[in-house]
């Protein structure tokens, strides 16, 4: 029996606390870390974040791009890397925000989110700006193989208002329609659905409903700025749910494995309370 991505989420983040901490090798990281900006450098930092972080947190956000730019070589190293995190109890989210329209958007569906795919995730980030249905094949894809789904929906960039905060046809925001599709897709599960949606926790605050019914990622704690009272503002009844995301605050603590986990240790005691674990 296929267990949906959001049983398996909130269980890990009851056990493990809620923290989601992205795997990020900026080349200043790498550098930090006293380890080559080349593919060898990659492995090494990304495989040191798992070892020492798999058994704390409850799911890991590699970003596809810092792989991607190191060509086929880096690819392979999160090929590698994805299976191995997961092995070791972790979900993992690839931040690969992909988005496109009919049989395109199936392939990008196919090859991360098939449960036998060679890049097989828990989850997959999205992007809805070629409309909300056509990213109907990734969640068609993500129920076969019991994976989830986090569109956009309130980015922090500069720029996210002009399009997020825009009115429909029918007088919703942007951001609104996407949050209502996902209210949609969530119905009936049981406790925390499948489908989420990426809100910043940098935007201050928002009249958007949020209660979704699915987890709700919430990147830019640490270094980026916000705070647990941060989320409290903006995500009042619906803070259950989310899914807090914390790096470089964390990964700026490595190469030391011991430094990793205690300042995950300290982010997950910190945040647990306010989100009820």
């Amino acid at each position: 029996m296929i267990v949906p991505f959001g049983t398996r989420l909130r269980a890990a983040m009851v056990e493990r606390g809620p923290l989601c901490v992205g795997i990020d090798p900026h080349a200043h990281l790498l550098q930090a870390w006293g380890l080559p900006d080349d593919p060898s450098g990659l492995e090494k930092f990304t495989f040191t974040v798992i070892e020492a972080l798999a058994g704390q947190v409850a799911m890991f956000k590699p970003q596809s791009a810092f792989f991607e730019r190191f060509g086929s070589a880096g690819v392979a190293v999160l090929e590698r890397a994805i299976p191995a995190a997961r092995s070791a109890g972790a979900l993992v989210l690839l931040d690969a925000k992909r988005g496109d329209i009919g049989s395109t958007m199936a392939g990008y569906a196919s090859a991360y989110l098939s449960k036998d795919a060679p890049m097989a995730c828990d989850a997959l980030t999205v992007s809805p700006y070629l409309g909300f249905g056509s990213l109907q094949p990734a969640f068609d894809e993500a129920r076969i193989a019991g994976a989830g789904v986090f569109v956009l929906a309130l980015t922090s960039n500069p720029e996210a208002p002009a399009l997020q905060s825009a009115r429909t046809a029918d007088g919703a925001t942007v951001a609104g329609s996407v949050l209502d599709g996902l209210y949609k897709l969530n119905e009936g599960a049981e406790d925390l659905g499948s489908f989420g949606a990426v809100v910043g926790a940098t935007i201050g605050s928002t009249d958007e409903d949020l209660d979704i019914c699915g987890p709700l990622l919430a990147p830019g704690l640490g270094a980026q700025g916000a705070t647990a009272e941060s989320l409290a503002k903006i995500f009042g009844p619906a803070l259950h749910n989310v899914v807090p995301n914390m790096s470089r605050e964390i990964l700026a603590q490595g190469p030391s494995v011991q430094a990793l986990r205690d300042a995950t240790a300290k982010a997950n005691d910190t945040l647990g309370p306010v989100l009820g674990y």
